[in-house]
């Protein structure tokens, strides 16, 4: 069951940022058509009805295999679920390419592996500046 169908109404403050869609419309319309305000706000509620559709569906295969988590995998299944067969080819492969990229996100050494400092020294110099800190505090007291 749908957010929708549980709450009984559409929620109208989801929707996609007007000027980034009026850019991606610019860049993919010729230079002599001119798009206007009411067809674009047109094609934005087409585009938030769509994402509803897949993630709907996306969800439903995602309890039918017990899991709480949408996955890449439930997206592609739930286009060729609805019939949009077209674009799992493109999507499969956007997918994958994230796939990757986080892969090598995660392999990317940590801010305390690029110092270049051993771990043990390291821990020496907070001790240190730890000491000096104590030393500091100590001489304000009264």
């Amino acid at each position: 069951m749908s957010d929708t169908e549980r709450s009984g109404a559409v929620d109208d403050d989801l929707s996609l940022p007007k000027a980034t869609v009026q850019k991606l419309i610019n860049e993919m319309m010729p230079n002599e058509i001119v798009c206007a305000k009411d067809t674009r706000d047109l094609l934005i509620d087409a585009c938030v009805e769509f994402i509803h559709l897949i993630a709907s569906e996306a969800n439903e295969i995602c309890e039918k295999e017990n899991k709480k988590t949408i996955a890449g995998e439930h997206v592609v299944a739930a286009l060729q679920a609805l019939g949009f067969d077209d674009y799992v080819e493109e999507v499969d492969e956007v997918y994958k390419e994230h796939k990757k990229q986080q892969k090598e996100r995660d392999r990317k050494s940590t801010r305390l592996e690029n110092t270049g400092i051993a771990e043990e020294e390291l821990l020496r110099q907070q001790e240190l500046l730890f000491a000096q800190s104590r030393l500091k505090f100590e001489a304000q007291q009264p």
